[in-house]
């Protein structure tokens, strides 16, 4: 199993290569924000394809990724279409020496193998042989459908909020529907659709150990690249503030 891993360590980074020189033509590194989710989707089908364990299980757990990886990047590109290079890493093409250089390796590279380390728990349940459907099979697929839940409607509230007449909008921060209980319900289902998938993958002997997958993205977004940085960018937005007094930041919550 541990070449399997490799094979797929390799892909990605290849894979993030591509998209490296992509950005460079384009002069966008917005571009490794696309290929985020569709590398989770690429790699998932990749170990799936050259193992041939095309059971219920890793059939599944494909599925799931699929639907939230291709959902993820169609999202993302629609944002993007037409528009300059994000915020961030025009600032950091300001502001880096060597800018090419730690674009390889502190964007393409890096998130290459943090998505290895968030779909180590799919490439462990595509590349295990069968083993009978069990209780944490069950709970993993409600956590799953949980988690997509929440990112699906979230963001879909959040668009027709942002798509409504300004004479019709309670001011210019989100409150309604799952805003309501969470500050980021679309960040929150995002890290509870990889917890669903893990819980899935404990079907299968000795594979505690991918816990690394969900702690990782849940790290990612709590703490590193997801709420935080809509956090500081209304940092000095009063009705915001008001706002994150009375509502739970991550984990659903009734209003205070």
């Amino acid at each position: 199993m541990g070449s399997i891993f490799f094979q797929a360590l390799i892909f990605i980074l290849v894979y993030f290569i591509v998209f490296f020189i992509i950005a460079i033509f384009k002069k966008n590194n917005s571009v490794v924000d696309i290929g985020w989710g569709l590398g989770f989707v690429l790699v998932s089908y990749y170990v799936l394809i050259i193992t041939g364990n095309l059971h219920f299980r890793s059939l599944l757990v494909t599925i799931f990724v699929s639907i939230w990886g291709l959902r993820l990047a169609y999202h993302i590109f629609k944002r993007n279409k037409g528009k300059p290079e994000d915020y961030r890493y025009a600032k950091w093409r300001k502001d880096w020496d060597h800018f090419y250089i730690r674009s390889f390796f502190q964007i393409f590279i890096l998130q290459g193998l943090l998505l290895f380390l968030i779909v180590s728990s799919v490439v462990n349940i595509n590349s295990s042989p069968f083993y009978s459907i069990k209780l944490f099979d069950i709970i993993g697929i409600i956590i799953w459908l949980i988690g997509f839940t929440f990112e699906a409607l979230g963001d879909k509230q959040l668009k027709d909020y942002i798509n409504k007449p300004d004479s019709k909008k309670d001011g210019h921060i989100m409150k309604k529907g799952l805003w309501k209980y969470t500050r980021h319900p679309n960040y929150f289902g995002e890290a509870t659709m990889w917890w669903g998938i893990y819980i899935i993958g404990l079907s299968i002997p000795s594979s505690w150990i991918f816990i690394i997958s969900p702690i990782t993205i849940t790290i990612l977004l709590l703490y590193v690249s997801g709420v935080p940085l809509l956090e500081k960018r209304y940092a000095d937005d009063q009705e915001f503030q008001e706002y994150a007094k009375k509502t739970n930041k991550f984990f659903p919550w009734f209003p205070r």
